[in-house]
């Protein structure tokens, strides 16, 4: 008899919260203002992602996953703002998966979900430059904030538990593990 995860819930209740009631538009507005913070300040941290994106100035990027979407634009000096209501995009970027359960699990194992693009190429190659070079340095914004010792102990932490949760749902997901009995 086939082992179901214990987790297999989850997937239901995501399903139910993804496709509920939506937010007032002010609350998706200040979601949106600040991802595009967040995203500013992780690429200020990294000169050459700048200068790349400064060179799409004016170019409009418009991301969606399911009913969630956001559109940047990029500015001259190759940081991101919201783009003004009704601009037409110059790229469209759709993630191809529907499930929020499996895109987790596709991120925990380090995949990249599928993803449908249209519009300029440039733009997208420049994005996929992006977001392959670019990484956040939680650890060093810990340590302004907390102190190198603090901040040290919480990144090992979290990169330990990050390891374990990859190592259980990579034995999840692996083909016969759901045959397997537990230990």
């Amino acid at each position: 008899m086939p082992m179901q995860s214990p987790f297999s819930f989850l997937d239901g209740l995501m399903e139910r919260v993804v496709s509920g009631a939506q937010p007032p538009a002010w609350l998706v507005h200040e979601v949106q203002h600040r991802l595009v913070l967040l995203l500013n300040h992780v690429l200020m941290q990294e000169q050459g992602a700048m200068e790349r994106l400064a060179r799409q100035s004016g170019r409009t990027a418009h991301v969606q996953w399911r009913n969630f979407f956001l559109t940047l634009a990029v500015t001259p000096a190759g940081l991101l703002d919201l783009a003004p209501e009704g601009a037409a995009p110059d790229l469209r970027l759709e993630v191809a998966e529907t499930s929020p359960l499996s895109l987790a699990r596709g991120a925990l194992a380090g995949e990249r979900p599928p993803i449908r693009i249209e519009g300029d190429v440039q733009l997208a190659a420049d994005i996929n430059w992006v977001v392959d070079n670019v990484r956040w340095d939680l650890e060093e914004d810990l340590a302004r904030v907390i102190g190198d010792a603090p901040a040290r102990t919480l990144a090992a932490g979290a990169e330990r538990a990050a390891a374990a949760l990859r190592r259980f749902v990579g034995a999840r997901g692996a083909p016969g593990a759901a045959d397997r009995s537990p230990p």
